[in-house]
């Protein structure tokens, strides 16, 4: 069987390990969507992963769905993430920007804009604001003519992901943000060439796919996607059909990886891996749910074909995970309150496994 320390190339970029450290959310970045050098220690403690994607960067002030996320929009912004990309590879990892549009899941105290979507259907549940949680408001439905400008801020912020040193980016299409409400049948209530039938609610993630592999190479181009899953209160009607079309045309742009989360049974997920014939990532357990993926988790993905694992919580308190797990050594447990709080505490605090003299 395929072990998780064997090398993979994706597209061309040499792995390592098989160990991908899924993008987390940690919202430490500065005013004006800055990174930070207390994030280039972060990432690059962890850059013994075979591949590192960041934390969700949004593509526009209008993309940006919580406070203290950063962004890749602004020539200040881009050059705040070369110091980051840059100690990741002196300690020798691989990083991909995650491209994340919070399309409704925003508020205007965050932006200073109405957020905008598919339709005029608010998201389910409490955004997070400067002010703290509020209701997610009621976005602004996008007329037709301005979809292909939201597709196309992917692609823009790839090209400043490249110039920032990213090794490739990956589109977040999952967890009920922008691409996913398009794919979604009760977030995206649409009767254009947008909304409706699957060939419509698949376009606006494949324009924004190929603009971005027209802007950077489908080599450095790759997606996330929660099948089925319920994030911010996102349907979706027929998902095998959806999902299966979606990913027939991610393989026609020869994208470098789809990166699946397990919001499926596992039998759909089998299913669309046999529809995607690529490098497939899994995230083998829920993300926030009550498991983090471990070793076992990611043996049993490994045999069922996936290529490369992501783990999310457990890169939180063990940057060492990949030799933790190399060596079957205990996990550290995470401080979940610091998940979110700011400051270096629970961020750059945890320290590598001690071993016993």
């Amino acid at each position: 069987m395929t072990s998780l320390f064997t090398g993979y190339s994706l597209a061309g970029l040499a792995l390592p390990n098989r160990v991908v450290m899924a993008p987390m959310s940690r919202v430490r970045a500065a005013a004006g969507g800055l990174a930070t050098p207390s994030m280039a220690a972060y990432y690059a403690q962890r850059a013994s992963a075979g591949l590192i994607v960041s934390e969700g960067v949004q593509p526009s002030r209008i993309g940006q769905s919580n406070p203290g996320t950063p962004g890749l929009h602004t020539d200040e912004q881009v050059a705040s993430w070369r110091p980051v990309t840059a100690a990741v590879h002196a300690n020798g990892g691989r990083i991909f920007a995650q491209i994340m549009h919070g399309g409704r899941v925003s508020h205007p105290d965050t932006t200073g804009m109405q957020p905008i979507g598919p339709s005029a259907v608010p998201a389910v549940g409490d955004v997070f604001t400067p002010a703290g949680p509020q209701p997610a408001p009621t976005p602004r439905a996008l007329e037709t003519a301005e979809v292909p400008e939201q597709a196309e801020s992917y692609a823009r912020a790839a090209r400043r992901a490249v110039e920032a040193g990213f090794d490739g980016v990956e589109l977040h299409g999952a967890n009920g943000y922008l691409i996913s409400q398009f794919l979604s049948s009760n977030a995206n209530l649409r009767t254009d060439r947008y909304g409706g039938p699957v060939a419509n609610r698949i376009r606006f993630a494949v324009e924004a796919v190929a603009a971005t592999v027209d802007a950077v190479g489908a080599a450095r181009t790759g997606i996330r996607l929660s099948p089925g899953g319920s994030f911010w209160g996102v349907q979706e009607s027929g998902t095998i059909e959806l999902y299966t079309a979606l990913l027939a045309e991610l393989a026609r742009l020869e994208v470098a990886y789809v990166h699946l989360e397990a919001t499926a049974e596992e039998e759909a997920l089998l299913t669309l891996r046999r529809a995607w014939r690529g490098a497939l990532i899994v995230n083998p357990t829920l993300p926030m749910g009550p498991k983090q993926t471990g070793r076992d988790d990611a043996d049993h993905w490994l045999g069922q074909g996936a290529d490369l694992i992501s783990f999310g919580r457990a890169f939180i308190a063990n940057p060492d995970l990949v030799e933790r797990l190399r060596g079957g050594l205990p996990i550290a447990p995470v401080d979940e309150t610091t998940y979110y709080q700011g400051g270096d505490a629970g961020y750059l605090t945890y320290p590598a496994h001690q071993y016993a003299a």
